[in-house]
């Protein structure tokens, strides 16, 4: 009878799901970090100091991701798992901010750090310092090199990192998903 027909997944089905998300996740990482590195060594979009501190949760990630992904087909516990996917979301959602920070320095909004993005001094007479630096070109944080749709690297960074941090908080919640 179709009244004895439950829908209950066994827990094997809740660890593939997770596993499944971690993988997407890693690979969704590395595309990203790909990405970033095409635009800078193929296209010759050089990042700036911010825009090299937004790849550290991706090389975070990739790893991490691509662990939870193994551990999970071979049915590491719930813990284990859902710890791993809290490390992704915590890691994603502070990239999400760093790189609205970035987004609002290019914008205008406020400030950005002044190694990348203050006024430019001029040293006066400091001949060798001043050649120095004449030979050094500083990418600034505030002047966006590549806009599509009107976004940023740093506006798709924003919303890379949401997504994933949605996946991940995802995946912990079928981590956490336990069945009897």
């Amino acid at each position: 009878m179709a009244s004895d027909i439950t829908l209950k997944r066994r827990p094997a089905d809740l660890l593939q799901d997770a596993g499944f998300v971690a993988a997407a996740i890693a690979v969704a990482a590395a595309a990203t970090i790909a990405g970033a590195w095409f635009f800078e060594l193929v296209l010759d979009v050089r990042p700036c100091p911010l825009c090299l501190e937004q790849r550290y949760a991706y090389y975070l990630a990739i790893p991490l991701a691509a662990l939870l992904a193994l551990a999970a087909v071979r049915g590491a516990p719930w813990v284990v798992l859902a710890g791993g996917f809290a490390v992704l979301v915590v890691a994603l959602l502070a990239n999400a901010g760093l790189g609205a920070y970035h987004a609002g320095v290019e914008w205008g909004f406020w400030q950005g750090p002044t190694d990348c993005s203050g006024p430019i001094v001029d040293f006066g007479n400091g001949g060798s310092l001043l050649d120095t630096l004449n030979k050094v070109k500083v990418i600034r944080c505030d002047e966006v090199q590549w806009r599509f749709l009107g976004l940023s690297l740093a506006g798709y960074n924003v919303l890379i990192s949401l997504a994933l941090a949605a996946l991940a908080a995802w995946g912990a919640g079928r981590a956490l998903r336990r069945v009897a």
